[in-house]
């Protein structure tokens, strides 16, 4: 589409972070963006004033990877290629990409080799962040080594005669830290764009879209009593008339300790009235009996949402209806919901009856193309409370997705992976120079959902043991390191309260009432913690996790404190030893709690939820 305004064009490898290169473009720098195809016809791009080739999952070697429209590459505007896209550069004029011995997740330092505009006010030795398995191993002819990190030789190339540049690394997410910086020096000092894009969010563009897509029909919305769907809910009411909407919350018995009991009193608080709540514990539980796989779950979970919606509107005789819901862009991406993306978890609302309704436009989502921070910033302009506002997100399908199962077919299988991990985590650790002597790391017998270089990854945990645990930054380096050089393994956990021990056991767990309970209890002693103890506001999520492992006839609970703005990369965030002073004691005392672990794993590799 043609603008007045300048414009950069992100072509979309399926990465992870592709919308989050033009969030960041728009609202940082102030320049108008577009995604499209990397099939685009170069003529349909004309318009633009430069090219970033995004991230994507694939393997530039893979039989079947995905390909760029050759004419893209030989535009005369500038190109910036991230991660695939720097290998698409570097295939395409004849350079050599080589799958990399030693994967890259996580923090690297940048070595700057030679002045170039690209990396103009950035300091040598910048922290980036990594996400790849292949690199460049022969650069093309006429391109320049820029800079390179620890296990990168090429981290930066470039050919300003060509106007073509290269990272290995991903600018766009906030864990490199002046990726936004570098960012500027292509769009506005090598494309020359104008900072004249206003990216403040409109409100009435939202509420007209919104009658727009909805048109003489119903809505039907679905609330958690999040941040997400209580934004939904206020812009529904604000733009519809009272009886062109309803509003249920559906009581699913995956929620948190007297969550649904407070949930229509927070919506009074925005002029939502007319609150039902659906009381469907019961449906839940019996539909999750025996289910032990996490996309499985994911979907009943899903299915279930809109089988009572679907219900409730047959008994309101309501055939010309829409379902309004509180999708976010991460849940589109981690979906595999644009066209190149792998799937890393099917969230709630990327099941396959939503996929169908979205397809006959029976689905509005007001919020879709935003991230959680930009919904936080919507709900503050519609003058919603601060409490209700930067509360921490909790997922659709609730504690659903926090307690772990496994049967015995999981079990056999995972314990026969186990013995050569574990031989590798023991050469791991005596080959630091930092764990050599003071760690011991046991790979748990139970699996969790990651995300590797864009791909899901479903591998195991370790628990290590460390007598210093009084400064977190070797500790987070370590899990960052191990993780990155050793297969089969997402997470690194750092056992609390709990003396060195022999490998625990498997347990053989599902979703139950009592096991729900259990994880409320436990998730409520969390949350009360992180409150008294002042850190709440500033850890943006944490999750607390039952993990079916038993070291003395319990099962564990991990504690997962992240920092994050857009849920695509999350770091640890430290909590204070008092916290855990008072915590841990708590957690143990409960009835099916025997041993305590903080997650201390950077996304990537390890999800900010384990499934």
């Amino acid at each position: 589409m043609n603008s007045d305004h300048d414009t950069i064009a992100i072509v979309d490898n399926g990465g992870q972070f592709t919308h989050l290169i033009s969030t960041l473009i728009r609202n940082g720098l102030n320049v108008r963006t577009e995604i499209v195809d990397p099939l685009t016809p170069p003529e349909e791009l004309r318009y633009v004033k430069g090219l970033i080739l995004s991230g994507g999952p694939d393997s530039i070697h893979e039989e079947g990877s995905l390909q760029i429209e050759p004419g893209i590459l030989e535009m005369e505007v500038p190109v910036l290629g991230l991660c695939y896209g720097l290998h698409e550069i570097t295939a395409h004029y004849s350079g050599e990409v080589d799958t990399s011995d030693l994967k890259e997740y996580g923090y690297a330092a940048l070595h700057i080799q030679c002045s170039d505009p690209i990396l103009d006010g950035i300091p040598d030795g910048d922290r980036v962040w990594m996400s790849h398995g292949d690199k460049v191993g022969v650069i093309p002819e006429g391109f320049r080594r820029v800079a390179s990190t620890k296990n990168c030789p090429v981290a930066v190339m470039s050919d300003p005669e060509r106007k073509r540049w290269g990272f290995q690394f991903h600018p766009e997410v906030e864990d490199t830290t002046h990726g936004l910086q570098m960012l500027r020096n292509f769009v506005i000092g090598i494309c020359g764009c104008r900072a004249d894009w206003t990216t403040e969010n409109n409100i009435d563009d939202i509420l007209s879209i919104i009658r727009s897509e909805v048109g003489g029909r119903k809505v039907l919305a679905l609330l958690s009593g999040g941040v997400d769907s209580t934004v939904v809910a206020a812009l529904l009411n604000r733009a519809l008339p009272e009886e062109r909407t309803r509003f249920i919350h559906v009581d699913t018995g995956l929620m948190r300790l007297g969550e649904s009991g407070s949930v229509a009193e927070a919506l009074a608080s925005v002029g939502v009235t007319d609150l039902e709540v659906v009381d469907a514990a019961g449906l839940y539980l019996e539909a999750l009996d025996g289910v032990c796989d996490p996309e499985e779950k994911r979907m009943i979970i899903g299915r279930l949402f809109v089988d009572i919606i679907n219900r409730a509107a047959k008994e309101a005789r309501e055939e010309d209806w829409v379902l309004a819901q509180g999708t976010l862009y991460p849940d589109t991406i981690e979906s595999g919901g644009t066209k190149n993306a792998d799937v890393i978890k099917t969230h709630h609302n990327r099941v396959d009856i939503i996929m169908q309704m979205i397809e006959e436009k029976r689905v509005i989502e007001p919020v879709k193309e935003l991230y959680k921070a930009e919904v936080r910033e919507v709900g503050e302009m519609l003058g919603l409370p601060p409490h209700m506002v930067h509360r921490h997100p909790f997922p659709g399908p609730g504690l659903g997705i926090r307690a772990l199962c496994q049967d015995q077919w999981l079990i056999q299988n995972t314990l026969g992976e186990i013995p050569p991990i574990q031989k590798a985590v023991d050469e791991w650790i005596e080959g630091d120079d930092w764990a050599k002597g003071t760690m011991k790391g046991l790979v748990l017998p139970v699996r969790s959902v990651g995300v590797k270089g864009d791909c899901r990854s479903y591998e195991h945990p370790v628990a290590v043991w460390t007598e210093d645990r009084t400064d977190w930054g070797p500790i987070k380096g370590f899990a960052t390191r191990m993780v990155n050089g050793i297969r089969g393994i997402n997470r690194c956990l750092l056992m609390m309260g709990l003396n060195d021990v022999d490998m625990p056991s498997p347990l053989e767990r599902y979703i139950t009432e009592w096991r729900m309970d259990l994880l409320r209890e436990a998730d409520q002693i969390v949350m009360s913690g992180l409150s008294e103890h002042g850190v709440y506001d500033s850890v943006w999520q944490c999750p607390t996790v039952l993990v079916p492992v038993s070291f003395s006839g319990g099962e564990m609970c991990v504690i997962r404190p992240v920092w994050s703005r857009r849920a695509m990369t999350a770091e640890v965030a430290e909590l204070p030893d008092p916290f855990f002073e008072d915590v841990v004691p708590k957690l143990l005392s409960l009835n099916g709690i025997d041993s305590v672990a903080v997650d201390v794993t950077s996304k990537p590799p390890g999800t900010i939820e384990w499934e």
